[in-house]
């Protein structure tokens, strides 16, 4: 700090990052048409006239949330996907044990399974989701799969699909932690599965080269 700075002045300016962490558990916690902004500010320490200097409604605040907590891991895989100069195959080992790690040791599933369930009554929490997370991991699969396809380690096929068939088990792993688990069923080791089914989906996708 400056000196002769206030010492207030650091508090201010970190208060947006705490009234968004705040958000990000109670969206997590209560979903989206449950939680009040009274809880956010009570949350983060602030009160709800405070919260309106940052936020107008609980849509930024969601937005907000996005890009603070889940958009850098988004963008860390996308660099990754392509800056990786490495075989197809350890690229992709990678990046699907760092989001399975993701998954793993955050609230992003809270909100995923928030998104799911209440986005036919708030569209625009899909539309952000689609935007910001969803097609964007989709996006840098894809890439990944067609970099692989021109170096001729990966089968000629549709790399869209193929980048489904990827993503797909971690999201099924992700809604059985969030869905099911919570009334009774075994928890599933999102980190275990990841590993389990890249080699299933390697063994699929590899032309014969890139295994030697």
């Amino acid at each position: 700090m400056t000196p002769g700075q206030p010492k207030w002045r650091r508090r201010k300016e970190a208060r947006p990052a705490e009234i968004v962490a705040a958000a990000l558990e109670v969206f997590a916690g209560k979903g989206f048409a449950a939680a009040r902004l009274d809880d956010i500010a009570a949350a983060a320490g602030v009160s709800k006239g405070a919260l309106y200097l940052y936020f107008e409604t609980k849509q930024d605040l969601f937005t907000a949330v996005v890009r603070t907590a889940i958009t850098p891991n988004i963008a860390e895989i996308e660099a990754a996907a392509l800056a990786m100069d490495m075989p197809f195959a350890r690229v992709l080992r990678l990046l699907v044990g760092r989001g399975a790690d993701v998954l793993s040791t955050s609230a992003i599933g809270g909100v995923a399974k928030m998104v799911i369930a209440e986005s036919r009554n708030f569209p625009d929490l899909a539309r952000v989701w689609h935007d910001e997370v969803a097609n964007r991991v989709l996006s840098a699969i894809v890439a990944l799969v067609e970099k692989g396809q021109a170096a001729g380690e990966v089968r000629p096929g549709d790399p869209r699909g193929y980048a489904f068939s990827i993503i797909s088990p971690l999201l099924m792993g992700l809604l059985w932690r969030e869905v099911f688990v919570p009334i009774g069923a075994a928890p599933m080791n999102i980190r275990a599965l990841a590993e389990h089914h890249i080699e299933a989906v390697l063994d699929g996708l590899l032309t014969e080269g890139a295994r030697a």
